[in-house]
């Protein structure tokens, strides 16, 4: 998010407007237990991480599964119920983003996703398709906290560093950005969101209840 006139508005999606949980999704539909030993055999947060760096979404996961045949129909199912790991929305956050861009903010993502899951998550979720540019990662082919990643971000949308306010829920993302000079907001929950885009300017109290 910016904090300067004609500035650009950056924020993540997972956690920020979307739940990400896999380890959840997994734990309801084959118990904790078993989940957990699937965790420790499949190394699964790297198999998406090349996803999220722009390895193909279906033909990564199918080819972890036939290296992984023990655990095969588990790990297909990272493909087959994505959308379940990525759910619910936060209707919060996606208020906030509204309500910036009702007044003229612009709003940019900025996030580590498939460029095929992002794409497929866009049939799914409308809010999704409202930023007025996106910066995905499985498109760039860098990941955050990568800092090649935020001087392209700052290449492409020419707003200096010190005109930024990026909110991100993971900690070591936020402190790439704020080394790079960004101002930063590390997404606790959309009441913290709101307070800061109320003592930023960007939003009066009235806009940002949500």
């Amino acid at each position: 998010l910016s904090i300067t006139s004609g500035g650009v508005n950056f924020t993540d999606i997972g956690n920020v407007l979307l739940r990400w949980d896999p380890e959840g999704f997994y734990d309801r539909t084959i118990g904790p237990d078993r989940r957990q030993a699937l965790f420790a055999a499949v190394d699964l947060p790297g198999m998406n991480e090349r996803i999220d760096a722009g390895a193909p979404f279906r033909a990564t996961i199918m080819d972890c599964a036939g290296c992984h045949p023990d655990w095969a129909t588990e790990i297909r199912m990272w493909h087959d119920n994505w959308i379940e790991m990525a759910s619910p929305r936060i209707e919060g956050s996606i208020t906030l983003l509204r309500r910036l861009r009702a007044k003229g903010v612009p709003v940019f993502s900025l996030t580590n996703f498939g460029a095929d899951s992002f794409a497929y998550a866009q049939t799914q979720y409308d809010f999704l398709s409202e930023f007025d540019r996106d910066f995905v990662s499985g498109r760039l082919g860098l990941v955050k906290p990568d800092p090649r990643l935020y001087a392209m971000v700052e290449q492409g949308c020419g707003i200096a560093p010190e005109g930024l306010l990026f909110t991100d829920d993971r900690a070591e993302n936020i402190a790439v950005a704020r080394e790079r000079g960004w101002g930063v907001h590390l997404f606790d929950g959309p009441a913290g969101w709101a307070a800061r885009l109320v003592a930023e300017g960007l939003l009066t109290e009235s806009e940002a209840a949500t």
